[in-house]
């Protein structure tokens, strides 16, 4: 199991795309908009906030979504399209632990992306970090079952890494939206917000923005969150396949 978890970071490694998505994308677009001059100045429909203190917790759950649901995907498909899945099912070394493997390292990536962010925001731009560091691990926890859940239901019967792609971009690009990664949902009709609530990276990025400034999680997120990992992963299994 150590030596595949070897294998498999060394490969991620050797790919510039899953190492810049994963590792580097949502910290360079936390520069870009700390750039901007509505980052830098706060606002009354902000609750007092600056547009980046806002953007920087937008960016963990985009850590936590680019991973999820774009990169695992595409990994897992490549495998099942190159045969390596069934080949792996004649050997001793299964190949649900290949799986497992995967996303150890994907976890791996996903906690230097967030750290980074936290790190950029910090130094860049003097956002503080999480004032509730408890609240923060546990939406960090939630949203990661979540949005992986989410990634394996895409991956569970694509065939091509093109396809694997596609889906996951149809997935996630909505997903970004209501969470307000392009526009803050302060901004938003109500309605949209309100479909944001129950969206898995809406949730995840309300639970973010709650932790780092301190307010209690909010019971729907919570449940938006849990319900989702308790819904897409059985569903994953069942619908999974090896060739």
């Amino acid at each position: 199991m150590k030596k595949m978890t070897f294998v498999e970071l060394k490969l991620f490694l050797r790919d510039p795309t899953a190492v810049f998505f994963g590792l580097f994308f949502p910290t360079a677009l936390l520069l870009l908009n700390g750039l901007l001059p509505f980052s830098k100045e706060a606002s009354e429909d902000l609750g007092g906030l600056r547009g980046i203190d806002i953007v920087t917790p937008i960016m963990v759950g985009m850590a936590i979504a680019l991973v999820a649901i774009t990169v695992l995907p595409v990994h897992v498909a490549q495998y099942r399209e190159r045969g390596v899945l069934r080949r792996m099912a004649v050997t001793p070394f299964r190949p649900f632990l290949l799986l497992v493997a995967q996303v150890a390292v994907q976890l791996c990536a996903i906690l230097v992306s967030v750290g980074l962010v936290i790190l950029v925001g910090w130094l860049a731009f003097d956002v503080s970090p999480p004032k509730s560091p408890l609240a923060f691990v546990l939406s960090l926890v939630l949203g990661v079952a979540s949005l992986f859940s989410v990634g394996f239901l895409v991956a569970a019967r694509v065939s091509t890494a093109k396809s694997a792609q596609g889906i996951g971009s149809l997935v996630f690009f909505p997903m970004l939206f209501f969470a307000g990664v392009f526009f803050p949902v302060e901004f938003m009709p109500e309605i949209v917000q309100r479909i944001g609530d129950f969206t898995p990276l809406g949730a995840v990025v309300q639970a973010m923005r709650d932790s780092w400034t301190g307010a209690s999680l909010e019971p729907l997120n919570i449940a938006v969150m849990i319900g989702m990992a308790l819904i897409a992963t059985p569903a994953a299994l069942r619908l999974f396949r090896w060739e």
